[in-house]
């Protein structure tokens, strides 16, 4: 089974993992975050899922927001 997620709920995954990595670095400089593997992990995980998530975006929804660096994110 390979249904097409939605592109609503791939910015919800996308919007859900930029709360995450805020949630992770709040109040953390630089240096607690590079020496923190399991935070710097953590965050890592998340942009993976950005990642993703926009990877599978429609190319309508990409072309109907050009403002949005994605070959950036992908």
């Amino acid at each position: 089974m390979n249904a097409k997620i939605a592109d609503s709920v791939r910015v919800l995954h996308i919007l859900d993992a930029i709360a995450e990595i805020e949630q992770y670095i709040q109040g953390v400089d630089k240096d607690t975050f590079c020496n923190n593997s399991m935070m710097f992990n953590a965050t890592l995980h998340q942009l993976e899922i950005i990642g993703e998530a926009a990877n599978g975006l429609s190319e309508d929804f990409i072309i109907n927001n050009p403002d949005v660096p994605w070959a950036r994110i992908i």
